[in-house]
């Protein structure tokens, strides 16, 4: 398996090994600078040594190598710190993360092969056009395909639906590197993650193999329109209806704060099929986005995530055949609470990696910045603030990474995605603005990393679930 080497050039390589007390360690990564022209990949493996010692924080103080320095190595990329570096077995399925310290053991070594290829598309496809697609207000179309030729889409989904027959993990893999990368629009996870799983759970095989395989390629962009002006996060009191006549159902209503909302071209509407039946009266039916009658509002002007289309939907007396019904009547509010722990979930991991990046860039900052005669990082207000985030992101690196080991096993229950959702989003909430503060002017600035994350990441406390409702539910179980 080839690692691939990001942000490291021969020269700054050989700059943090001139740092290293161990000499050892310095020869066994010196010879790998001997192979780096440039950017690239290493392209040696050990296959002899027996163990590896993993270690290091990103800053050239301190590195190691095999405890075989006579063997060849292999260089791995700290996937959540670019600027980090380490030397590990190509068998050994861990990923160690430096500048938290953590050894992450939840991912296998197809999860991070896929890693390297969304990483790669991310970096080619996405981040250099990411003012491009601020500006516009949406991601084109382009980009879905692109996404799909190269496996990017469904990758949870079955295989005999074109999907990639993974599991969590990848959609895990998937959401990390999106918040790494600090880029927004692209709505993969919406699509693949939290949509495109209710027509594979609920829908019946006509369905599947009529809406997925578009959905996998990127033809067929999804969403799914629950929250209505008026109502927010108490879903019970939607107001769209769908009534039956004949083979048809007519649907009336309106919904607001829709991801992919201008994209899409599936839409699962939540709407009452019984008016007073409460949540028995909930169904989810599918709307192509070209039934008459159903028309996309204004592109709604947010705070950040100016990529992420998000729209008003309005159906007036929109048709659609009753075999368009996902799953049973009457059953839609069951099947929401069956999802919306992954989703939440989703929200609670890239909360956790978008931290973790902002940590790393905040480091750096600080270290190069100059104020009154040294750098911001010289200040121990400095120092003790970072601290302090730092233990908050060991804490939800290892809330999430526990409960992504959960989930791959058993799934989430409602409370304990919950707890990550809640944990992780408030945590990155606080520490995204003291380490805006650390920036100065500089953090107000949207051309810094640590702004993208202020305004992009505000959201996470809110949707998929406020933070108030996350409270809610957990303490039912108090």
């Amino acid at each position: 398996m080839r690692a691939t080497l990001i942000g490291w050039d021969e020269a700054r390589l050989r700059r943090s090994v001139s740092s290293c007390d161990d000499r050892s360690t310095s020869d066994g990564i010196e010879r790998i600078a001997d192979l780096l022209k440039g950017w690239g990949r290493c392209q040696r493996n050990d296959q002899a040594c027996e163990r590896c010692v993993l270690w290091g924080d990103g800053c050239g103080a301190r590195f190691a190598s095999t405890n075989s320095p006579a063997y060849p190595m292999r260089v791995v990329l700290c996937e959540a710190y670019p600027t980090s570096f380490a030397i590990t077995h190509p068998g050994t399925p861990i990923l160690r993360n430096f500048s938290m310290q953590i050894a992450r053991t939840v991912f296998r070594e197809d999860h991070e092969m896929f890693r390297a290829t969304v990483r790669r598309f991310i970096e080619r496809e996405c981040a250099p056009r990411q003012d491009e697609w601020d500006e516009a207000g949406r991601v084109d179309r382009e980009v879905w395909l692109k996404a799909g030729r190269e496996g990017l889409l469904g990758a949870i989904l079955p295989e005999e639906y074109g999907g990639g027959g993974g599991d969590f993990g990848h959609a895990a893999v998937m959401a990390e590197e999106i918040a790494r990368a600090n880029v927004s629009g692209p709505g993969f996870q919406v699509h693949s993650d939290i949509i495109a799983p209710y027509i594979a759970r609920v829908g019946n095989e006509q369905q599947k193999r009529k809406w997925l395989p578009g959905a996998c390629s990127g033809e067929l962009i999804l969403a799914i329109a629950m929250t209505e002006p008026g109502t927010g996060s108490d879903l019970k009191s939607i107001r769209t209806t769908a009534v039956k006549d004949g083979d048809e159902y007519v649907i009336n209503g309106s919904k607001t704060f829709i991801s992919n909302g201008l994209n899409a071209d599936i839409i699962i509407v939540v709407c009452k099929t019984a008016a007073n039946a409460g949540a028995k009266g909930m169904s989810l039916i599918v709307v192509e986005a070209d039934r008459a009658g159903f028309r996309r509002g204004r592109k709604l002007k947010k705070v950040g995530q100016h990529a992420q289309d998000t729209a008003e939907l309005f159906f007036d007396n929109v048709r659609v055949p009753t075999s368009n019904l996902l799953g049973e009547e009457g059953m839609g509010f069951r099947y929401l609470m069956g999802e919306l722990p992954q989703e939440r979930f989703s929200i609670a991991v890239s909360a956790a990696a978008r931290l973790e990046s902002a940590l790393d860039h905040t480091i750096a900052y600080v270290k190069e910045r100059k104020a009154f005669g040294q750098t911001v990082w010289d200040f121990q207000n400095t120092k003790f603030k970072l601290a302090d985030i730092k233990a908050q992101a060991v804490a939800v690196r290892l809330m999430v990474d526990h409960y992504l080991a959960e989930h791959m096993r058993r799934g989430l229950t409602l409370q304990e995605s919950a707890i990550a959702k809640l944990f992780a989003t408030e945590s990155l909430g606080k520490a995204l603005d003291e380490m805006v503060q650390l920036h100065g002017g500089y953090g107000y600035m949207l051309e810094y990393p640590i702004a993208r994350s202020f305004v992009d990441m505000r959201v996470t406390r809110i949707y998929g679930g406020t933070s108030e409702v996350m409270r809610d539910l957990i303490s039912r179980q108090l």
